[in-house]
């Protein structure tokens, strides 16, 4: 019998996956709210097999989405929507980005995320608590580090914030999201233009020599802006959101962010799922996969799989947790997950340290969180320090 997705969490535990997952097998069939009867996968290791294998499909015009209301795909990707094409399309624009996501813009983009945290965290500081820790300090910092890549100029990066935020507000009418959209094109294509003009040091102007057209060069940019924005802002709220649940993990958070910031990506798994739509009739696990039926994979069960992590229910921020798919697996793992990874290494230890008697102004169980959105996260995430 199929099942749907489980999306509801336990009371008081905002961290850990919707129960029934643990009690589906590794591989199970899954009812789809557009009435399609597909696929569930739960493992570690088959979530790998699944997202490795070329056989399985991420256009959107193939798929079925596992959640009532999420935007269903049926067209073919637009030129430049490079992380809903498979190979070789995909390919011909991965290896162009990947040549723009170097070491040295990396290293670059690192100094600029500590001294945007530290402005941010001025800000707090001196407003008092309490405060929405969403809008002032995880929101902004991801915002400003995508005008930052994409060479927004800094006379315009307030307006371009405030219209990039927009798209993820869940409180907009379709008119107000379908504005938002339409403002933050349009200044992306305005941006486009004027890299053509006049290149600078930025990826876009990095792009503009290549072979991309103008409509390629604009919906690269908006991938990067929804990949780079709302999930980052959403980690970092969460990694607040339990570092406050785990007071006894800040020490260990600012001892070694890097292996912090990896468990951390492992227990949350902000991404909830992605899906994978088979080409041909193919054998997984035992079953068989005909074409055309969508295969769900979810990252949180995956994460928390009792065949590949011990303790798998612990935050334990001193535990090797290398081997996460919380960035995905194969060729469409998270193209600028290295850069997400600087963020949530400069801003949580910042944070943590700046702050050290942060807390929760609101009981933890009154935190708002985000179930009816393709990316978990928090509504907002109140907070209040000792003046």
């Amino acid at each position: 019998m199929a099942l749907s997705l489980p999306t509801e969490r336990l009371a008081g535990r905002p961290f850990d996956p919707p129960a029934e997952l643990r009690e589906r097998p590794a591989l199970s069939r899954l009812r789809y709210p557009d009435g399609h009867t597909g696929w569930l996968v739960t493992s570690h290791a088959l979530v790998r097999e699944v997202l490795a294998d070329p056989r399985f499909s991420v256009r959107p015009e193939l798929r079925h989405l596992p959640v009532p209301g999420a935007p269903g795909g049926s067209r073919p990707a637009p030129p430049g929507v490079f992380h809903v094409m498979d190979a070789p399309e995909h390919t011909r624009y991965r290896r162009l980005l990947a040549g723009q996501f170097t070491v040295r813009r990396m290293r670059l983009l690192a100094g600029h995320i500590k001294d945007l945290t530290t402005e941010y965290l001025d800000v707090l500081d001196k407003h008092g608590g309490p405060v929405d820790l969403v809008r002032t300090w995880a929101q902004p910092i991801p915002a400003q580090v995508i005008c930052e890549l994409l060479g927004v100029p800094y006379a315009e990066r307030a307006r371009f914030q405030e219209h990039a935020l927009d798209l993820f507000r869940l409180d907009l009418s379709a008119e107000q999201q379908a504005a938002a959209y339409a403002a933050v094109h349009g200044f992306i294509a305005e941006l486009v233009a004027a890299k053509r003009a006049a290149p600078a040091d930025d990826l876009l102007s990095g792009l503009t020599g290549s072979d991309l057209t103008d409509e390629e060069l604009v919906n690269i940019g908006f991938v990067l802006l929804g990949a780079g924005l709302d999930t980052t802002a959403n980690m970092l709220a969460l990694g607040a959101f339990a570092l406050l649940h785990h007071p006894d993990q800040r020490a260990a958070l600012c001892a070694d962010p890097g292996r912090a910031v990896e468990e951390l990506l492992r227990y949350l798994s902000a991404i909830p799922f992605t899906v994978r739509t088979a080409l041909e009739d193919l054998d997984l696990n035992g079953e068989r996969i005909a074409a055309g039926e969508t295969v769900t994979v979810s990252i949180p069960a995956a994460n928390r799989d009792p065949g590949r992590f011990a303790d798998l229910d612990v935050l334990d921020l001193l535990r090797p947790a290398a081997g996460h798919v919380a960035f995905g697996h194969g060729i469409h793992q998270c193209l600028g997950q290295q850069l997400a990874r600087v963020e949530l290494q400069v801003a949580l230890p910042a944070l943590a340290t700046r702050f050290p008697a942060l807390r929760l102004a609101v009981p933890a169980e009154n935190v708002r969180v985000r179930t009816d959105n393709l990316i978990y996260g928090v509504h907002e995430l109140p907070v209040e320090w000792e003046v």
